[in-house]
């Protein structure tokens, strides 16, 4: 029998072993967004962790797809819930509800936190319904509950916060105990957008945003390596369009081709969204088509190829500029805000590769070093949801879209 001394050392050896098991995770999806990160961005600046993911992961090397039109609410609700914006119901950052009469900006608090406003179903909202546990450090729709439902955890809206304490932020809710651990978790980060917007696409201050964004990448992988889970979480990376220098000198100007008279703009540029005044629709889809640099969509392009069709919030007219080019009234409105106006701008033709959005992902339900051809991000909702084992809700896109990028 062994001695006093033996056994306690045995006992203690068991100990230590116990106590380096490693944690393991129930299936576990971080859902990253850099708002406004160009497709190309990854390979013009110096972004080593997003390098790293692609290599260790998935890359669409030439972008994701956004939906119509590629502004951020759009298409942030788009990839949370896999439908497109006329089936979500955020057919713009700006709109207008006949039924409801009433408007939704980015900038009323209210609008924004009103459930009637926000159609489908999120990602989150599907996990919380199936008993799963989702956390939300800012995403477009997870401020108001919708179908009655919001994530376990989630936070209001403000730019203010630090990136890093959202990094630090959700690193918590992963060290949360399993009853209460968000298997499901989205984070948001700005800068990539300000930067593209206020300076251009290829500045000093874009570049600096893009090489941010990555260190907020690095601060959350190396959280999950000191946990010991860097290969149990699948980390998708994405944005939710790109971005386009445009310039005062690239402007079209509506108002000289026609009046307006008593049509309601809901939305200026780069997309028009217009319903005419009662009896001049012909009138003035005619003159905006004659004007160069815009191009008045017809309804096959609008439900073939945008799917922007069949929702009251899209007025009757809508017209798109010309990557680069920009819409407005009259030359006085804009010599009035010469001083204000952009470096760069997105909103345009998903098509159009200024507006390829980022998709990295990797992690145990990824394939090693691969590069997938581009996809629509309606395809995101079904990919997650196929990560986590839950039942989809019904949408526009489809796993098979992505079926490759799996393990």
């Amino acid at each position: 029998m062994p001695d006093r001394a033996g056994r306690i050392a045995a006992l203690l050896l068991l100990l230590l072993a116990g106590g380096c098991q490693k944690r393991t995770l129930e299936p576990t999806v971080i859902l990253v967004s850099i708002d406004g990160f160009r497709a190309d961005y990854q390979d013009r600046f110096d972004t080593p962790t997003l390098d790293r993911l692609a290599a260790e992961g998935v890359r669409a090397s030439k972008g994701m797809l956004p939906v119509f039109p590629s502004k951020t609410f759009p298409n942030h609700y788009s990839i949370a819930t896999g439908l497109y914006p006329a089936h979500h119901g955020i057919v713009g950052n700006t709109m207008y509800d006949p039924g409801m009469d009433a408007w939704f900006r980015l900038s009323d608090r209210e609008a924004v936190e009103d459930t009637r406003w926000w159609l489908g179903e999120p990602i989150w909202v599907t996990a919380e319904k199936q008993g799963m546990t989702a956390g939300t450090f800012f995403w477009p729709g997870s401020e108001a509950p919708v179908q009655g439902v919001q994530a376990t955890y989630w936070k209001r809206f403000d730019d203010t916060v630090p990136a890093e304490s959202r990094v630090d932020s959700v690193l918590s809710w992963i060290d949360l105990p399993e009853a209460a651990r968000p298997q499901l978790i989205t984070v948001y980060f700005s800068d990539t957008d300000h930067g593209g917007h206020d300076h251009g696409t290829s500045s000093p201050e874009v570049r600096e945003a893009a090489e941010r964004a990555d260190g907020y990448l690095a601060r959350l992988v190396a959280g999950l390596e000191q946990r010991d889970l860097m290969d149990q979480v699948n980390l998708i990376v994405v944005s939710d369009h790109g971005m386009v220098d445009v310039s005062p000198d690239r402007v079209i100007f509506v108002e000289e081709a026609v009046d307006l008279g008593e049509s309601q703009v809901v939305e200026w540029s780069p997309v028009l969204l217009l319903e005419p005044e009662a009896g001049r629709s012909e009138e003035i889809v005619a003159a905006l088509d004659a004007m160069p640099h815009l191009t008045v969509y017809d309804a096959v392009t609008l439900d073939s190829v945008f799917h922007f069709t069949g929702s009251p919030r899209i007025p009757s007219i809508v017209a798109g500029a010309d990557a680069g080019w920009s819409i407005t009234s009259t030359r006085e409105y804009l010599e009035a805000r010469r001083a204000r106006f952009p470096a760069g701008m997105h909103g345009y033709d998903p098509r159009d590769p200024s507006m390829a959005a980022l998709f990295i992902a990797r992690g145990p339900a990824f394939r090693t070093g691969y590069e997938v051809a581009p996809f629509e991000n309606v395809n995101v909702y079904p990919l997650i949801a196929h990560i986590l084992d839950l039942t989809p809700a019904p949408v526009d896109g489809t796993l098979d879209a992505v079926q490759d990028i799996l393990r």
